[in-house]
């Protein structure tokens, strides 16, 4: 017999996954947004070795976008 997920888990793991939602990929979507890249590239953030990958990719690449939306 193998043990299922009740309400409490199932309701725990959706609040998770919508704070992390909030927290991690949201902010990493809004960067990579505002210096033109896309913002799917925050969903990055959350994978383990692709978040540090993501860090580099944007430190080191030419960013496309140049004006007053750019961080230098």
């Amino acid at each position: 017999m193998t043990p299922s997920l009740g309400w409490f888990e199932t309701t725990m793991v959706l609040a998770v996954t919508v704070a992390m939602l909030s927290v991690v990929i949201w902010p990493a979507g809004r960067i990579c947004r505002r210096i033109g890249f896309s913002p799917w590239l925050g969903v990055l953030a959350v994978i383990p070795i692709a978040n540090v990958l993501l860090l580099w990719f944007v430190a080191v690449s030419p960013w496309p976008v140049r004006g007053d939306n750019a961080i230098i």
